[in-house]
């Protein structure tokens, strides 16, 4: 397929196949403190010295390791959440109450799925120190629901106060009346 002379460069050029490139790159040095006859010898090396897989133990170790960073994950979002309480106020608005049941929420939804979080990481030779892991998990979602509670306190939303409970209460009868006499 011939491409029209009278058609600009660029249609021409796109049209046509790239001219092979000259057998001169070669002839290019290389930058200084490059030697390509190192990185040579580094691949030689590296297909020599092939990567021998884990023992089971060092494989139990790293999933003790990684349950550990799981079991941690609450109380490194505890500071944050602090935070975002204490900036949201204690006034009843969308905004807080939002906040709140995010607080709630995800501490629970953790601590219902406890087993799940851990199960990729417990074999039979972890079980014994798994259970030491769930329990910090277990406690650092508690110490989550305790921000929130702490926030629906300040928020005036728990029944602490006598003033909370006037519903219940039943009215005093008086061991004695005093009568103005005018």
């Amino acid at each position: 397929m011939a491409i029209d002379p009278s058609y600009p460069s660029w249609v021409r050029e796109l049209h046509s196949p790239p001219n092979p490139k000259s057998k001169s790159a070669n002839s290019i040095q290389d930058p200084p403190g490059f030697s390509s006859s190192a990185t040579g010898k580094r691949a030689a090396l590296a297909k020599q010295q092939a990567r021998k897989p884990p023992t089971p133990e060092e494989t139990d170790i790293l999933k003790v390791k990684k349950s550990w960073e799981v079991a941690l994950a609450p109380a490194k979002q505890l500071p944050m959440n602090a935070i975002m309480m204490y900036m949201s106020g204690n006034s009843l608005q969308i905004f807080s109450i939002m906040m709140v049941f995010m607080l709630f929420k995800n501490p629970i939804q953790g601590l219902l799925q406890t087993n799940q979080a851990f199960s990729r990481y417990e074999t039979p030779r972890t079980k014994s120190k798994m259970w030491v892991v769930k329990a910090v998990y277990v406690l650092m979602n508690l110490v989550a629901l305790g921000l929130g509670i702490w926030k629906v306190n300040g928020m005036g939303l728990l029944p602490t106060t006598r003033s909370d409970w006037l519903a219940w209460e039943t009215q005093r009868e008086p061991l004695e009346r005093a009568i103005f006499a005018f």
